[in-house]
């Protein structure tokens, strides 16, 4: 049987994008199911973090994001447009957040086809790889395909049922915190949680430690 693990993974986070490749190789060489659970990014669960934040914070996130793309050989570029309206976020009372509302809930969507992993990774893809205007429909549709759904299907299904998906993903946000951790990316294994892309090595040494066995 294969080893679970899960994966608490945000749209906004490229820490989470850049951890993708290593993800995906350790379920392509091991028996082991990595099940994508995205969460809202911290900025609109809890929009008072970003008025918390050390002065230094951003820009020591921005060096260390880029060091780490240039260390994994993957491009990085800001998004744009971004999928949280930080404007809105920072405002008295915080605004809707229609972009990163719609990815989640399309998320949700392809996780109801088994297609969560795939599809979440092609979009992060488009949001940090430099692609302008991922947002728009020729780019989603285009990434929906590449993870081997069908655009208008997975479209109806967020129209169609939208409180239902949102539930899905409040059942992340609860199970996310009950593992121990609020952030991302955040994979975890039999309860235990390994917070940060800084830490995958650490829950490799821990599933063989519980038998891991290649593919």
């Amino acid at each position: 049987m294969s080893l679970q693990v899960d994966l608490f993974w945000s749209f906004r986070s490229p820490y989470s994008y850049l951890l993708m490749p290593r993800v995906k190789q350790l379920m392509a060489d091991y028996d082991v199911d990595v099940h994508a659970r995205p969460v809202y990014p911290l900025a609109v669960r809890d929009p008072s973090i970003l008025k918390k934040m050390h002065p230094l914070f951003l820009n020591y996130f921005l060096l260390d994001s880029k060091r780490l793309a240039e260390f994994y050989g993957m491009p990085i570029a800001s998004p744009d447009p971004d999928p949280v309206d930080f404007s809105a976020a920072m405002s008295d009372e915080p605004g809707e957040q229609p972009l990163i509302t719609q990815l989640m809930r399309l998320a949700a969507a392809a996780a109801e086809k088994g297609k969560c992993l795939a599809f979440i990774d092609e979009v992060s893809r488009m949001i940090f790889g430099g692609i302008k205007n991922w947002d728009k429909a020729p780019e989603v549709n285009a990434a929906i395909e590449r993870a081997g759904l069908e655009p208008d299907e997975l479209q109806e299904m967020v129209s169609a049922a939208p409180e239902k998906l949102d539930e899905w993903i409040e059942q992340n946000h609860r199970d996310q915190e009950a593992a121990g951790h609020w952030g991302v990316p955040l994979l975890v294994f039999e309860g235990e949680p390994f917070f940060g892309q800084d830490r995958f090595d650490l829950l490799v040494w821990r599933l063989e430690q519980s038998g891991l066995a290649q593919r």
